[in-house]
């Protein structure tokens, strides 16, 4: 069943620009190439921002009715928040280990902190010193379906973020190897957050390449009822190889989610980051970027230049760092691996940034 959503071009036209006089005229005002890019959200066949295509009944639109959010209602959204002048950082809190080394995991932490930087540019990205599971006082179970130890999602987890969080803050993320689960009815969810208190949770464990083999060594062997407060389970616990379509995926889930946290609803516009996802395949098959609706909400939550954000995500896929260390740190001999960032899964993207500057520098 292959169905795609397509709007109007003038519906796609109303939810960009509005038909409010205030937000109209705001748009008028600004930088002509960035019209001329957004404007493509409405030209039929543009080539850069497709129609939603939906494969099954389990796709999210199907499956979660929700009401659609334009331009208008989210620049209207009194519960919306937006950073302010002392609180433009995000702050990312890693939980439990990210990688089969220290080093892996550090690199993997900062990979994500750049790309985060990029994405929502303008904002500053701060690490938090990572915790293991134990520090959240988190409950947690191991699936009846697939036998791999969950944390509880909610509760115990956004508890201790909103705790953590420093007073420049505009929201901190915890981000973890261990598969999640919102409530006991529930299989499993790649994320949750809070809105109102600016804290999230998201765990990558389902993007690993063998999640779903059935040589997944996530699985724990001997099921005696640990104790629920007995966090050693968690020593030394299965995490996946880092590969390129994990950073992607990554790259992706946290990204939508943190959308979430500046008040962007889920799009059903266009191909766009923001749909919502019910399966990794669907995940898989949203884009990395932003629709042109989308990308104006982030504008105005942010207020940064579209074509500075688009080479800043550039510079990130080729590899130039924006920050490194004042003072290298003291490593032994076998840590002084320099680790490539693995981009090869970004290439596509790569290419699809170049044709929007393109655009906007006509």
């Amino acid at each position: 069943m292959m169905q795609t959503v397509q709007h109007s071009a003038q519906t796609l036209k109303t939810a960009l620009i509005s038909k409010n006089s205030v937000l109209v005229s705001q748009y008028e005002k600004s930088d002509v190439g960035e019209q001329r890019l957004l404007n493509e959200a409405f030209q039929p066949a543009n080539g850069l921002f497709g129609p939603i295509t939906l494969h099954s009944q389990s796709d999210w639109i199907t499956s979660h009715p929700e009401a659609s959010q334009d331009f208008e209602q989210f620049f209207s959204d009194p519960d919306r928040r937006t950073p302010s002048p002392d609180k433009r950082s995000i702050y990312l809190q890693s939980i439990g280990s990210l990688g089969k080394t220290r080093i892996i995991s550090e690199e993997y932490i900062k990979w994500l902190k750049g790309y985060c930087e990029a994405f929502f540019y303008g904002l500053t990205v701060k690490l938090l010193e990572p915790v293991p599971v134990s520090a959240t006082r988190c409950s947690f179970r191991v699936n009846d379906n697939t036998q791999n130890l969950q944390i509880h999602a909610v509760g115990h987890i956004l508890k201790f973020l909103k705790k953590k969080k420093p007073d420049d803050a505009f929201c901190v993320v915890g981000i973890t190897m261990i598969d999640l689960y919102p409530r006991d009815s529930w299989n499993f969810v790649f994320g949750q957050a809070s809105l109102t208190d600016g804290v999230g949770i998201f765990s990558f464990a389902r993007y690993g390449s063998d999640f779903y083999s059935l040589h997944y060594e996530g699985r724990v062997k001997t099921l005696q009822k640990t104790s629920l407060r007995d966090y050693s389970i968690f020593d030394d616990y299965y995490i996946p190889e880092i590969t390129s379509v994990l950073l992607l995926r990554s790259c992706k889930t946290l990204a939508h989610e943190i959308g979430h946290i500046f008040g962007l609803r889920h799009c059903q516009w266009l191909a766009c980051l923001m749909q919502g996802s019910n399966h990794l395949e669907e995940a898989d098959r949203r884009p990395l970027n932003l629709c042109p609706i989308c990308l104006r909400k982030l504008q105005c939550a942010v207020g940064f230049s579209i074509a500075e954000r688009y080479k800043a995500l550039l510079s990130w896929i080729d590899g130039e760092s924006t920050d490194a260390p004042a003072v290298a740190p003291k490593r032994s001999h076998e840590e002084s691996v320099n680790i490539p960032k693995p981009v090869e899964a970004f290439k596509d993207w790569r290419g699809w940034i170049f044709k929007c500057l393109a655009v906007l520098q006509e």
